[in-house]
């Protein structure tokens, strides 16, 4: 993950550039879409190697087919679930999750960027510069086919959009509700500014991974953000053996499919007490100890845990302090207050955006 910290802060500064030409005309901005835009170029030049612009071009083509994936789903919520959960039955009935233009997409950009970087003898401290050396290995033990070589390819393609959707959805929606919960409690802006400032002093002003690293404040900030608004506001698993219920006679088999209430779980009064209060302290090192593990499940856990998860966190962390040190975030008359949601959206959604008043610290 470290080696691909560089190429994070480089897409942030080009953020910070372009949110600083936006604001010089207006001030009253809507942020999901910048920051889905931000995350887009990052995934994209970490997964894909390659340059996306869709800072510069709402309409570059990554954003394009990510919009489509994320906001013109051709599947409704409930047959997702079920192609997700029952993939074999979905392929016996061919039912596609991901539009046939969206793969191909995919695809022949996977294939675009393994042949220019093999023609060219291209290394690159990225996601896809792993997966070709891991490629390469695997090939080694195998006979070279036309098939083999087609399977490889999906196989990577697979892998690169399973990393872009884990990361750029995910993350542009957890700091677009940091931003919006920074501009509701300016006293905890202030707090997180003063302690990215104090960091980078002593960092000689340059953004490091160890920096980062020190910004524990900004990461309870992230936590707290995550613990109200998770992406996904419930896992499905499946039970590894029999499970006994405590004070009780029921059992869950093995085999059975549990839908387990993520968003519930984070905002039971039991577990958080005042649950719609927004208070980064519940993820001081004392409070978490204090708490179950499993009651904090935005990313999931175990061995299924999001393959998102550290890549996803650092790249919204990276973001945001480049926003938080240089703009002042506040409500605005278009801010809603409170949020309503898309109900069929798969990740946690605001209904009519998410628009906030941004101005230059």
């Amino acid at each position: 993950m470290k080696f691909m910290f560089p190429t994070v802060v480089e897409v942030a500064d080009r953020f910070n550039e372009t949110l600083g030409d936006i604001v010089r005309t207006e001030s009253v901005l809507e942020m999901k879409d910048l920051l889905a835009r931000f995350t887009t170029d990052v995934i994209g030049s970490c997964a894909f190697g390659v340059e996306c612009n869709s800072l510069k071009d709402p309409n570059a083509s990554f954003r394009y087919y990510g919009r489509k994936v994320m906001d013109e789903p051709h599947l409704s919520p409930i047959m997702q679930i079920l192609t997700i959960q029952y993939p074999d039955l979905a392929r016996k009935l061919h039912v596609r999750i991901i539009a046939k233009d969206v793969e191909q997409f995919f695809i022949e950009s996977v294939r675009k960027t393994i042949d220019y970087r093999e023609k060219n003898n291209v290394r690159r401290n990225d996601f896809m510069d792993l997966l070709i050396q891991m490629n390469k290995e695997e090939t080694k033990k195998d006979d070279h086919s036309k098939q083999l070589g087609k399977l490889r390819l999906n196989d990577l393609a697979a892998q690169a959009f399973l990393f872009f959707l884990a990361g750029f959805e995910t993350s542009s929606t957890t700091m677009m509700y940091c931003l919006y919960e920074l501009a509701l409690n300016s006293d905890i802006q202030e707090k997180a500014r003063m302690e990215i400032n104090a960091v980078l002093t002593n960092h000689d002003d340059k953004l490091s991974y160890e920096a980062m690293q020190e910004m524990i404040y900004l990461e309870q900030i992230i936590n707290e953000s995550l613990r109200k608004y998770p992406p996904v506001i419930f896992l499905i698993r499946k039970a590894a053996r029999d499970y006994p219920l405590p004070n009780s006679k029921a059992v869950i088999e093995k085999g059975t499919e549990i839908f387990i209430p993520a968003y519930g779980i984070q905002h039971d009064p039991d577990v958080y007490p005042n649950p719609e209060v927004f208070d980064p302290e519940r993820f001081s090192a004392a409070e978490v100890k204090r708490r179950h593990p499993m009651s904090f499940l935005a990313f999931g856990d175990g061995p299924r845990n999001c393959v998102g998860l550290r890549f996803g966190k650092m790249q919204a962390k990276v973001g945001l302090i480049a926003l938080i040190k240089n703009y002042q975030f506040a409500p605005c008359s278009k801010t809603a207050i409170p949020l309503t949601f898309d109900p069929i959206k798969g990740v946690l959604t605001p209904l009519g955006g998410m628009y906030l008043d941004v101005q230059k610290v």
